[in-house]
């Protein structure tokens, strides 16, 4: 069991529970699962590009990517329906933890010029949506083997019914949130 999850089941999911005055342990909101998504337009051209994105997203997730295919053609693009363009992975239970643990422990405060993390990123159903720039800032990434800087989409999908319970359970499972 991953050290994060270990603490959401001891501190935070008792303090949940006290703060929003939940009875039944089951209806305390909790990380369902977090979708990583790196989108290669450049696949178009290069079918090639899209395998250098796989490796690393399996580098930084630790399971095998999905890859992603256009849903419609788009003239102006020069897309055509059915081309990979993307891959993703979508990250569950121990794996999960583990990343989010990385993520906020290590990965965002590596990023340049780092403040927090936007409040206001929330889809209004308690799912937050992060997006980083490159994919450099992960440890696991060797630089020197980069040919080209991707950015990614990282959704962190929870139980929560609302935004302010999803941003009170993200603020005490460690995420760096800006002040506004």
């Amino acid at each position: 069991m991953s050290r994060l999850s270990e603490k959401y089941k001891s501190e935070v999911l008792p303090e949940l529970q006290k703060e929003f005055g939940i009875k039944n342990i089951m209806a305390v909101p909790r990380l369902e699962k977090i979708v990583i998504n790196v989108g290669v337009g450049e696949a178009i051209q290069n079918a090639k590009a899209l395998d250098s994105a796989k490796a690393e997203l399996s580098l930084i997730s630790g399971q095998a990517p999905v890859v992603s295919r256009a849903k419609k053609s788009i003239s102006a693009f020069k897309l055509r329906k059915g081309v990979a363009i993307a891959c993703y992975v979508t990250l569950r239970n121990r794996r999960m933890y583990e990343f989010f643990d990385r993520l906020v422990n290590i990965v965002l405060p590596r990023v340049r010029d780092f403040r927090g993390v936007s409040p206001k990123a929330f889809d209004g159903r308690g799912n937050f949506t992060l997006g980083l720039r490159e994919q450099l800032v992960f440890p696991e990434i060797d630089y020197t083997k980069v040919e080209k800087s991707r950015g990614m989409n990282i959704t962190i999908v929870t139980t929560a019914r609302d935004d302010t319970e999803a941003y009170v359970l993200l603020k005490k499972l460690g995420m760096p949130f800006r002040e506004a």
